[in-house]
């Protein structure tokens, strides 16, 4: 089976601890600003300098807090 670039993109990032906001967003599959909102709301920002990047792990524990335990949901 052959995968495509973008997969290979993503499988090599996930190895990464660190990403900038764009490469987080578009490793989500979310927009820009709602992936800067969510990592500032899960403070998992470190800023050097002018660049900012954001621990995928910090974001990942924050998500789980977000998953939806009720049996209603998907009825």
């Amino acid at each position: 089976m052959e995968h495509t670039k973008t997969y290979l993109d993503y499988k090599k990032k996930a190895n990464e601890k660190f990403v900038r906001y764009d490469e987080g967003a578009e490793m989500y599959h979310m927009g820009i600003s709602k992936f800067m909102q969510i990592a500032k709301d899960a403070k998992a920002c470190y800023k050097v300098g002018q660049m900012v990047l954001v621990k995928l792990e910090i974001i990942d524990e924050y998500l789980e807090t977000f998953r939806i335990v009720d049996d209603d949901f998907y009825k």
